[in-house]
This record gives structure tokens, C-alpha cells and sequence, in this order.
């Protein structure tokens, strides 16, 4: 089977009344991959495996499901607000598919994707942060220090206990939510449900208004919503802008290579937009085939798909880039807890 037909079986057996028979029969799996998470958690608290402490504040945003949350564009939008505040912000993360030999790697926006991986490219794309990549958390955070990096984020890495950290920011799908909570593989789990409770902070991510209905709490004690706004694509040949309100009207491509496609392609279409679209396995390579079909129809994608298209686009080919925004009073949410992982009084 395809990753990207296996990925499309498991979405319908985790989110999906339909797939609730498959799902009963992985049970058995699930508890022994539950075990094994307690058991792992259980040597790191008494010690038998051990956690690095660090002498600058370390962030991590991460999730308890598998698959795309939004993490990511959250994480850009948490380095900025850092950055506003006029510290040196270091990120680290995995740099999944990465083929480097040498780890940890300082990635810039001219770093090459295949090395480093999509996303860490797309970080340094979008924030002027030292981004470190590599499969060592521990590692990672050590050389941003040595770069200069005043408080560490980790894009991912809430399951990376050899890490300590200062505050965990949990983010959650505020569409899909966390399915039928069950754990790997009957479900998308990565950790029991109620390890969302032991987060700092709850982000529930919506690419619906803001006021549209919220899925029922988690039990955190702070919750706020990062709402995803898509407005504009961008020329990947000659970097003019277009509203997407001009695509409305014809059939345009959507490609994307992402955690969840569907994201995207909802967005478009709430936008108005008739799409023809093109699911791919997250982290995917893109090759010419991939972007190319047999009309002239515009061609829209994710900026981590962009991130991997140089050279092999033309006219045809727009990124649309995806901005997050918090409400005022949700940012000073986060802002409050900035304060005291920063060690500042308000």
C-alpha cells in the first residue's frame, strides 16, 4: 500500500465513525504501545533516564496526535513575538528527512531542503531565528545556545522528555480534535488524552471564523485559538501577489504535502475556490510530475511544499502563504506566559 493510500486509511479509522471495527481490532496494540509510553515516562521521572536542564528558557509546542495540528505556523508566530520582545530566539526541531550526515545543522534560508528537511527551511524562511535541525533535541538546543540564542522553541518534541523545558504549549486541531482518543495504532495518540491537561498552555488551532463552534475542552487551564487565515497567493516565478478572490471562477490545482491536505483544501474552498486536488505523503519530494498537468490551470500550494519547488515551477505555480492571528485578548494569554517563563514581572 502507498503511504499516501495508508495515511488516507488511517485518517478514516481515527476520525471516521466508519473505521470504528478496524480501530477495535488494533486494540490490543494500542495498550501494549501504551505501556510503553507510561514505561518510558515512568524512568525519566525516577531518574533511570536522563533530562537535560539548560541555562536559557526552553518552549516547547508540540501535540499529543499524529499528524499535522499546526504546530508550525504557530511556532513562526511564537518566535516573532519573541523576537519583538528583543531576544535572540533559537529553534530546534527534528529536520525529519533530512539526508545531512552531520548533526546538528545551523539551517538559513538558503540551506538546501534535502539536507535539513522542509520545515527547517521554511523556519528560516520565515523568522530571523537560529534554527537548528537534527535528530538530538539535547544537541540541538546546545548549539543554539553556542550561537547565541537567549530562550530555545522546539517545533515538536512535547515526547522528547530528555529535554526539560520551562513551558509546554500543546496544540491541538480544533476540527478534527483528537479523533476517537485511543492511542497509536488504533488511534492517532501519541500520549493518553489527559496529557493534555499537564500542558502550560492549549492552542486550538481553526481554519473556520473565529466564532464558529469550539470542540469541547480538553481540561487545560488556559486554552486560546490560533485562528489560520489564508488571503492572497504569490507567484513562485515572478513573486507578483494575487487575492485569491481572483482564482474564484475556474478550476485551479491544489498540492499539498502536508501533515493533513484536507486543511488546505478546505481553506481554499471556503475561499470560494473550485480545486482538483493533489494529495501527497507528508515531507513528500515533489518532482516536475508532480506540478505539472495536462492544462494550463494555476497551480496552488503550501509554503512547505514551496520550499521544494525551485526550479521546477513556472508562471503557472502560486504559494499561498498562511498567516496566524490570535485575538487580543488570547495574546495576552500567551504573552503572560512568556512573562514568567522569562522570569519577568508584569
Amino acid at each position: 500500500m502507498r503511504k499516501d493510500s495508508a495515511d488516507r486509511f488511517l485518517q478514516r479509522v481515527w476520525y471516521q465513525d466508519a473505521g470504528q471495527l478496524v480501530s477495535l481490532l488494533l486494540l490490543p496494540l494500542s495498550w501494549l504501545f501504551a505501556a510503553l509510553v507510561w514505561l518510558r515516562r515512568a524512568c525519566f521521572r525516577a531518574g533511570v533516564l536522563r533530562s537535560h536542564r539548560f541555562d536559557v528558557p526552553v518552549i516547547v509546542v508540540g501535540n499529543v496526535t499524529v499528524g499535522g495540528t499546526g504546530k508550525t505556523p504557530f511556532t513562526i508566530w511564537l518566535a516573532r513575538r519573541l523576537q519583538e520582545r528583543g531576544l535572540k530566539v533559537g529553534i530546534v526541531l527534528r529536520g525529519y528527512g533530512g539526508t545531512s550526515r552531520e548533526w546538528p545543522r545551523h539551517v538559513t534560508a538558503q540551506s538546501a531542503w534535502q539536507e535539513v528537511g522542509d520545515e527547517a527551511v521554511l523556519l528560516a524562511r520565515s523568522t530571523s531565528a537560529l534554527v537548528i535541525a537534527g535528530p538530538d533535541r539535547v544537541a540541538d538546543v546546545r548549539r543554539a545556545i553556542e550561537l547565541g540564542a537567549q530562550v530555545v522553541v522546539s517545533d515538536d518534541g512535547l515526547q522528547h522528555y530528555r529535554l526539560q523545558r520551562q513551558a509546554e504549549i500543546i496544540v491541538i486541531d480544533g476540527e478534527r480534535g483528537i479523533g476517537n482518543a485511543r492511542m497509536l495504532p488504533a488511534g492517532p495518540l501519541r500520549e493518553p488524552r489527559t496529557r493534555i491537561m499537564e500542558g502550560d498552555l492549549q492552542v486550538v488551532t481553526r481554519r473556520v471564523p473565529a466564532d464558529a463552534p469550539l470542540p469541547a475542552a480538553f481540561g487545560t487551564s488556559m486554552a486560546v485559538v490560533a485562528l489560520a487565515r489564508i488571503s492572497y497567493a504569490r507567484s513562485l516565478s515572478s513573486g507578483r501577489e494575487r487575492p485569491l478572490s481572483e482564482f474564484v471562477g475556474t478550476a485551479v490545482h491544489a498540492i499539498a504535502a502536508i501533515g493533513h491536505p484536507e486543511s488546505f483544501f478546505s481553506a481554499l474552498r471556503r475561499r470560494g475556490l473550485t480545486i482538483r486536488e493533489h494529495p501527497y505523503p507528508d515531507h513528500a519530494a515533489l518532482a516536475r510530475e508532480d506540478l505539472v498537468f495536462e492544462d494550463d490551470a494555476p497551480v496552488l500550494m503550501t509554503e512547505k511544499d514551496a520550499v521544494k519547488c525551485a526550479g521546477l515551477v513556472d508562471e503557472r505555480h502560486w504559494v499561498v502563504p498562511l498567516e496566524v492571528e490570535l485575538s487580543p485578548a488570547d495574546t495576552e494569554v500567551v504573552s503572560g506566559l512568556l512573562d514568567r517563563v522569562l522570569g519577568r514581572a508584569r
